[in-house]
């Protein structure tokens, strides 16, 4: 929904060079859509068991707070119509983010955002984070749904995996990284941008008056 990927990358990127480190794009991949315990594992894994993990975790928070209090965050193109449509059927939103809880409260609520949601579930409230199917399940559940009839829209591999682990139709608007053709295969559809997924809902009978 929000363009905050490019902030969270910066973020680390900086707190890692800082730290005496190179997170690169390849290493970076793989921290999309994960949560943070498990990002920070991932970096562990990737640089050895002398990466100074608690000095990176102090700098990665300070340079998270600069990123995001630089700039306004952007919304994801077609996402205030999409919402719209779907209150208009009044169909029930969730958000499923891996970001830890007082993090995603903040960011959804500086975006006047938070209020047009039902459900709020993040990466710090589930045993296990994304691609295990938790987080999603959480979701319905909170909605008072079953997680057959639930659509994920998702932007990261780690996030199509969990929603069809989850018994849930996904459809997949990738950010940074492309999908792999064993992603697209699990989602329903591949889109570039949420307004086409406005496009796809609309003529899809289940989200008709």
């Amino acid at each position: 929904m929000l363009d905050t990927e490019p902030l969270y990358r910066c973020a680390w990127k900086q707190a890692s060079a800082a730290c005496g480190y190179d997170l690169t794009d390849e290493i970076y991949k793989k921290l999309v859509g994960r949560s943070r315990k498990d990002g920070f594992e991932t970096l562990v894994d990737a640089f050895g068991p002398e990466f100074p993990l608690q000095k990176f975790q102090d700098c990665v928070q300070k340079c998270e707070a600069n990123a995001f209090s630089s700039v306004p965050i952007a919304k994801k193109t077609g996402l205030d119509s999409l919402l719209i449509f779907l209150e208009s059927r009044k169909i029930p939103k969730a958000v499923a983010t891996s970001a830890e809880r007082r993090k995603a409260l903040s960011t959804l609520n500086s975006a006047g955002l938070l209020h047009r949601f039902e459900a709020v579930v993040t990466g710090d409230e589930v045993a296990h984070g994304k691609p295990f199917p938790d987080i999603f399940l959480l979701a319905a559940e909170r909605l008072g749904v079953e997680q057959a009839v639930c659509l994920v829209l998702e932007d990261a591999e780690s996030g199509v995996v969990a929603a069809n682990a989850a018994g849930m139709q996904v459809y997949m608007i990738p950010d940074l990284v492309p999908p792999s053709n064993a992603t697209r295969q699990l989602a329903q559809g591949v889109f570039t941008s949420l307004a086409d997924v406005l496009k796809k809902l609309e003529t899809t009978s289940i989200c008709r008056c």
